[in-house]
């Protein structure tokens, strides 16, 4: 999110994204669990929040974040630019999380439909399920969901998602750009 002259909370977003090239800048300069603690209390909680947004447990989200910390204080060497290390950590996140629905999708849980009772139901209701956001969002195609998560969710910039995203800038752009025309249509319609 690029900081706009007269806008007060762009300058903050700044001044946050200064502070977070810094971090990085230091851990990357000398690799240390000491320069790593400030990156990990920095981005651990936007990877918990990224697989919680995905529909991952806590206890999973939990699990697959300290696996993307633990990736990113190993595998730093792999990469070259410490100021693409934003998206290239949620680029790992991203692989992480595929990897676990694969894992999920060959050991699949069965439960008899009569053990499950009223309470486990109303237990397991997510009301952000029902809400016009969420049904709003089922009407875009799986690509343009997840480029939307990624900017407005979890804040990453354009250029930043089509790392992530392994895509051209311009497309995603476009998508975002026609994900929005189409919600707008889709929500003067009810």
């Amino acid at each position: 999110m690029a900081a706009k002259h007269g806008d007060s909370t762009g300058f903050v977003e700044s001044a946050a994204a200064r502070l977070e090239q810094e971090l990085v800048g230091l851990f990357f300069a000398n690799p240390s669990e000491a320069t790593f603690t400030p990156v990990f209390q920095r981005f651990a909680p936007r990877m918990l929040r990224y697989f919680e947004l995905r529909g991952c447990t806590k206890a999973i989200a939990e699990d697959l974040t300290q696996e993307v910390m633990l990736a990113a204080f190993r595998q730093t060497t792999t990469l070259q630019n410490p100021a693409k290390f934003r998206a290239w950590i949620y680029a790992v996140a991203r692989h992480k999380h595929l990897m676990h629905i694969r894992r999920e999708c060959h050991n699949p849980e069965f439960v008899e439909f009569d053990e499950l009772s009223d309470s486990l139901l109303a237990a397991s209701w997510d009301p952000l399920s029902r809400s016009v956001l969420y049904e709003s969002l089922a009407t875009l195609d799986a690509v343009s969901r997840r480029i939307l998560l990624l900017r407005y969710l979890d804040g990453l910039a354009y250029h930043e998602i089509a790392e992530v995203m392994k895509m051209p800038l311009g497309t995603v752009q476009w998508k975002v750009f026609d994900s929005k025309k189409k919600l707008a249509k889709w929500m003067g319609e009810l």
